[in-house]
This record gives structure tokens, sequence and C-alpha cells, in this order.
């Protein structure tokens, strides 16, 4: 358990046990209340919590265990590791500082994954749902577009049909999850219930719909598997049909998705009155008894079994995305706010003589 005056994490009985087994620690963004988790174990096995203020953070992706990229409210953020191997910095194995970051303005970017288009090398590239796009970092303009969806006739900052996750395959983007395929502004709002769809990318072909607001498409171990947010259900496409196969159903509303081993971690919400109202998750959870769960939570996917889960509960009622750190086990980060620490690290490559 991990507890300030404004929130408190409590995590299952054997949450530590899995994240220390697994080797791993996660990373999870809260755009509603500005903040950055970073989940770990600490040298006397409790759980390590760090928290970083961040204006809006959505997307985060971890291209490996020392950089993240993040979305933020008007901004693209790279994070490096500082701590080299096998040390430690204030007992923590990673460490990870602000390094660059981009001015892209209130694009509403979601989704982010550092890729490569078509031939070109590596870049970022966002969902811009301000602009119904995907779209990379330019260093003269706030974003250069680089693809939309068939039903989207021209590029307007409008939000028309809510594209919001980007799904990569073999270091491309391949799919994207949108709300709707209206073509108006704001039009994805009349269409939560089962407007949703999923575009295949390089072909534009509309490969699933019928979803209920959909989020964080994601290729793993030969599957597209997403979250029908809407419903509280997790699954996969099935490729021959096109139909969406639900493997569990969470009580709470369902963004940010990644995978380890056997395992998928799932960010849970709670239901905001106006956005989520009339959704079919409301009424599932009415007909349960139960209110809408804040947090992570781990399932078996070949199995549905939800093994383990960490609970947010206070101030934070919103997730958005979710990382695992692999080799990591007690990360921690550097904020903007921290003046004092940004002011008093600095390192060097060490690699390097002069």
């Amino acid at each position: 358990m991990s507890k300030t005056a404004q929130f408190e994490i409590l995590g299952s009985q054997k949450i530590i046990d899995w994240l220390n087994f697994e080797k791993v620690s996660l990373a999870f963004t809260t755009y509603q209340s500005n903040r950055l988790f970073f989940i770990g174990v600490k040298s006397d096995g409790s759980l390590g919590v760090t928290m970083r203020t961040f204006d809006r953070p959505m997307g985060l992706y971890a291209t490996s265990s020392d950089s993240l990229t993040l979305a933020t409210r008007y901004q693209i953020w790279q994070l490096e590791n500082m701590v080299e191997k096998d040390q430690l910095f204030k007992g923590r194995d990673k460490m990870y500082v602000p390094r660059r970051s981009w001015l892209i303005g209130q694009l509403d970017a979601h989704d982010i994954a550092i890729a490569r288009w078509g031939s070109d090398n590596q870049q970022i590239i966002f969902v811009n749902t301000l602009f119904n796009c995907l779209a990379t970092l330019s260093d003269r303009y706030s974003f250069v577009p680089l693809w939309k969806p068939p039903f989207i006739s021209k590029l307007v900052p409008e939000d028309r049909c809510h594209l919001n996750g980007l799904a990569i395959v073999d270091g491309q983007p391949s799919y994207v999850t949108a709300c709707s395929q209206s073509d108006v502004v704001d039009g994805w709002r009349e269409q939560r219930r089962n407007g949703g769809c999923i575009i295949h990318v390089p072909s534009k072909e509309i490969i699933a719909t019928g979803l209920s607001m959909p989020h964080s498409p994601r290729f793993y171990q030969n599957k597209l598997w997403l979250l029908n947010s809407g419903k509280g259900e997790f699954g996969y496409i099935e490729q021959k049909t096109g139909k969406f196969q639900p493997i569990a159903f969470f009580d709470g509303y369902l963004r940010g998705l990644t995978f380890w081993q056997d395992y998928a971690i799932v960010g849970l919400s709670k239901l905001r009155e106006q956005t989520f109202s009339g959704l079919a998750l409301e009424e599932k959870l009415t007909q349960k008894g139960v209110e809408a769960f804040c947090g992570l939570q781990v399932i078996n996917w070949k199995t549905g079994n939800i093994v383990h889960w960490l609970r947010v509960e206070g101030i934070i009622t919103e997730l958005y995305d979710v990382a695992v750190l692999p080799r990591v086990r007690y990360p921690g980060c550097i904020g903007l706010q921290e003046s004092e620490e940004l002011r008093r690290v600095a390192t060097r490559d060490l690699s390097v003589e002069i």
C-alpha cells in the first residue's frame, strides 16, 4: 500500500511477488489528475510508488527499459534513464529524466509510438485526435499528417471520429481504433454505444465494426487485441470474420493495454457522467451492484482470469495508458517541478574521453 493525502494505491495480496518474479515494473498515466506513475518494489520488499506531475499525460510508449515517450497536453516528451547499469540512484535502478520535448499545441494526442513510416527511419508517430489523423513531429510545424481514415474528408480540428488507439506490427503503424465513422464535428458522441471500428492502416480497410468506444489496440502473439471500452471487455479480433471475441469483463472503463509473457495489464477508470452515460458498461455495473474500479488489473490472457490488481483511490479517477518496464525493480523519475533535482543532476557519457 502507498498513501498520500490525496490518493491511495492498494495492491492485491500477491502483486509484489508477481513483480519480483517477472522482474518488471509498471508505469501508467492519469491525465485527469496530471500524474505519471511508476510502480516497483523497494529494497525492503514493499510496494514502491513514484508520482510526477506532467500536464495531462496521455499516450506512453516504452522503447526500452531506458527510454520513454510521453504525450501530454501541448507537448511530446522523451524521458531517458540516467542510472548506469548495476548502479543505483537513491535506491532506484532506473531514474527517468525529461531530455527532449516538442511543442505540438493542443492536438488531443492519444496513443503514441516510435515506428517506421514506409521506408523512413524510426520516428515518433502519434494519434492526432483533434485532426482525425496519424501524425509525426516537425521542427517547423505543430505536426506533419501521415494518414487519415477513409471516411474523413479533410483535415480539420473537429475530432470527428475520436481516433484514439494505435497498434504497431513489425515496427510500422498497422491498426487504429476510432469511436465512429462520422465525418462531422464531434459526430462520434452520438455513436458511442456501437459505432466504433478498427481500421487497417496500410490498406485503409475497416476490418471490424459494431464496437463500443474501442481503445488501445495491440498486436501480440499473432492476434489483434483491444479494449471494447464501452462494454468493459478485453478481447481480440477474429482474423477470418472480423468479429470481436471478448475474453474477460472488467468493472471499469478500459484504456491502456500492454502485455508481458502470459499476462495483459489493463487500465481501468471510473465513469464520467456525461461521456460514459448510456453505455452498456454502465448498465452492467448496475446489474452487478458494483461501482467502477480505478487502477490496473493483470489478467492471464490465455484463461481470461484476473490474477492481480492495483486499486487507485482518492482524487485519481481516470487512467489512460500503461507500459511494462522489463528488468526494472524500482524506477523513479525527475519531474519538471523538482527544480532542485534538475539543478543538481548532471551526467555525462563515460565512454567518451577528450
